[in-house]
């Protein structure tokens, strides 16, 4: 048993026992629901649209504002939990939260619609890495693997929910309705926190002594320099595609920003006395590995999330809802197979286990790659199912693996910055498929262009064929020629998207795969009893 521990004891001994099921339901609740927030409003788009007289492209600031104001948050967790302490912060970006929500549900025009809705992102943007930090605080170090099972559930099952759940509100009862559902639970889970949840005594102290020196050594440069860096890395994630990236000046503009502001953000945090974000545990090799192989595999979850509805859609012909039903058995099986993986973290080396998701995750990109449009129904979610089981193996130890060296008191800047770098992967995954999807398309199309020539026999049968066919429904020559053509080149252009979705998924498998070395860097402490002692007393 250490000193510090013995020190802790009969300070604790006063206090009630906390019952760490109640703590972790009491938390996952607002990040759930920040996690659903992140992609409901998505599948609400032409409801908006309508309601507020807004185009597309500026209806899109409902969720760039939300996920901006969301990414400048995380990594000031540390920052405001040693400030204010880490229930406080939950608490109050929960209330921020769910503030937020009710004043989007009643907003008329986009503009207060955009500025709620930042407002809705302040409050989530602290709700993951504080649940994170106080699971890992809460749970001993032999139930780390679980603790982190209950949080990945909340985190990557969010995303999956969120659009399914928006379709069935928007469908049953109106816009409004998306963002008051999170009114009621919201109350509930503060209730929860402000009764349940507590701080332990050694987190307490040691956070209360670096406040002290934070409070003397504020880092403000840090703070705006943090604020204009991200802010604008994401609006450049968001926006560049749909601006033609570089062919804009404003994004060209905007990521100049980004890389002065980031470069003299990582300049200031290392020299700084008390670093609003510190940079400083990056030198922490498992910690680093972690969280790249985590951002990445967020990159790979949010790029399939994108392409898989998309393909299904555009070239199966599935509703949106078809889609949705289509993607829940990954979902569904990520929920039953992340506890189990919870519980065998401590016998299994999780080297072995994250390795196994790499290549299970690989080897369903490669089976994708060989969807076609005579893909079925069932041969999508027998592949999304076993994706499920990747994500499953990737997430908890990655999770635990990552933050396992980190020491408690600092373990609210571990989990901002894992956050942050979790979000920043999301995002560029799809801003970069999001682009190469009609790039490897253009390229696809021109490739077959010079084969589709009536010189050769079956293009010319073809031709003829269709042009038969429509002058039997009545029409004359010329404009039968004129539609078989425009037929011919339409079956032209969903090939090329087949093509462009085959390499985007064998793309995604690689991608995945040259991460695989930095497994090796991952190791997890051994739990003996004398952590176990320590643990128990210190809770």
């Amino acid at each position: 048993m250490t000193s510090a521990a013995a020190t802790f004891a009969p300070a604790v001994s006063t206090r009630p026992p906390v019952n760490k099921w109640l703590v972790t339901v009491s938390i996952t609740f607002g990040t759930l629901m920040g996690a659903i927030d992140a992609s409901i409003v998505n599948v609400a788009v032409p409801h908006l649209m309508g309601a507020l007289g807004s185009t597309v492209e500026q209806i899109t600031w409902v969720t760039t504002g939300f996920v901006i104001a969301t990414v400048m948050v995380m990594p000031l967790t540390g920052f405001l939990a040693r400030l204010f302490g880490q229930k406080r912060v939950y608490m109050f970006c929960l209330v921020l939260f769910v503030a937020g929500s009710a004043l989007c549900g009643m907003a008329r025009t986009l503009p207060l619609l955009v500025v709620f809705r930042i407002i809705q992102g302040l409050g989530a943007g602290a709700l993951q890495p504080t649940e994170q930090a106080i699971l890992r605080q809460t749970f001993p170090p032999q139930e780390q693997g679980m603790a982190m099972a209950v949080f990945g559930m909340a985190v990557v099952l969010g995303p999956a929910f969120g659009p399914t759940l928006g379709g069935y509100i928007v469908d049953n009862y109106s816009w409004p309705w998306i963002f008051y559902i999170n009114i009621p639970i919201g109350a509930i889970s503060l209730l929860m926190v402000s009764r349940f949840v507590q701080e332990p005594e050694d987190v307490r102290v040691a956070m209360h002594e670096m406040a002290a020196r934070q409070r003397k050594h504020m880092d403000w440069a840090g703070i705006g320099l943090l604020i204009a860096g991200v802010g604008s890395a994401q609006y450049v994630l968001e926006e560049g595609n749909r601006n033609d990236w570089l062919a804009s000046t404003e994004i060209k503009a905007i990521l100049f920003i980004a890389i002065v502001a980031i470069a003299l953000l990582v300049i200031r945090e290392l020299s700084a006395t008390v670093p609003a974000v510190d940079f400083a545990l990056f030198k922490d090799v498992v910690f680093l590995s972690g969280t790249l192989i985590g951002a990445v595999m967020f990159a790979m979850l949010m790029s399939v999330t994108f392409l898989l509805p998309l393909f299904m859609q555009t070239l199966l012909g599935f509703s949106a809802t078809q889609s949705g039903i289509a993607l829940m058995p990954r979902s569904l099986c990520m929920l039953v197979v992340m506890p189990i993986v919870g519980r065998i973290y401590n016998k299994v080396s999780p080297r072995i286990v994250i390795a196994f998701g790499i290549l299970l995750f690989a080897y369903t990109a490669w089976l994708m790659g060989h969807y076609t449009l005579a893909t079925s129904n069932r041969d999508i979610m027998l592949v999304l199912i076993i994706q499920g089981v990747a994500f499953a193996c990737l997430f908890i130890p990655l999770t635990t693996v990552a933050l396992s060296t980190i020491p408690r008191h600092r373990m609210p800047d571990a989990t901002g910055l894992n956050s942050l770098l979790r979000q920043i992967g999301g995002s560029v995954g799809l801003a970069v498929m999001a682009t190469l999807m009609t790039r490897f398309a253009t390229r696809a199309r021109d490739s077959m262009l010079g084969n589709v020539t009536l010189a050769r026999p079956a293009v010319a049968s073809r031709f003829a064929g269709m042009t038969a066919m429509l002058q039997g429904k009545g029409y004359d020559v010329m404009s039968a020629r004129g539609t078989a053509a425009r037929m011919l080149d339409l079956q032209l252009r969903q090939q090329a998207m087949v093509l462009s979705f085959e390499r985007l998924f064998y793309t995604c498998g690689i991608a995945f795969l040259c991460v695989l070395p930095l497994v090796f860097l991952l190791r997890s402490p051994h739990h003996g009893p004398a952590d176990r002692a320590e643990v128990h007393i210190e809770l």
